[in-house]
């Protein structure tokens, strides 16, 4: 019997971060400097670590240091949506964009609750 291992690739909640960290990039790389060196930065900082937290637990060994960084990246959630109100607000953004990157930060929430319930029931230790 051939056992499929899961990849990093195939959880929901790495993906959308992974996709929407790109996303925020290509927005933020095309402000003038003083906008990427205030907002630009931590804006992208905050939405990298989403994805880069998950991968970061999903390379541990235990659940309970799996799960740690799976909800280190809660907080990134909630940072990116308060850059992205900042960026709505100072009309750094246009309407589209910022539906589309709180669409996709409201779907993170619910893929990582999964991912942490998944780490729970499937992981022995």
């Amino acid at each position: 019997m051939n056992k499929k291992f899961l990849q990093l690739n195939d959880v929901g909640a790495y993906k959308i971060a992974f996709n929407l960290s790109n996303y925020v990039w290509g927005v933020a790389i095309k402000w003038d400097y003083f906008t990427k060196d205030t907002v630009g930065k931590q804006f992208v900082r905050a939405v990298d670590s989403m994805s880069a937290n998950i991968a970061e637990g999903f390379g541990r060994y235990g659940k309970k240091d799996k799960i740690k960084f799976y909800r280190y990246s809660f907080g990134s959630i909630k940072e990116s949506q308060d850059w992205t109100q900042k960026a709505w607000i100072r009309k750094l953004i246009a309407q589209e964009e910022y539906q589309y990157i709180f669409n996709e930060l409201d779907k993170l929430p619910r893929e990582l609750n999964s991912l942490i319930k998944f780490t729970n029931e499937k992981l022995a230790i």
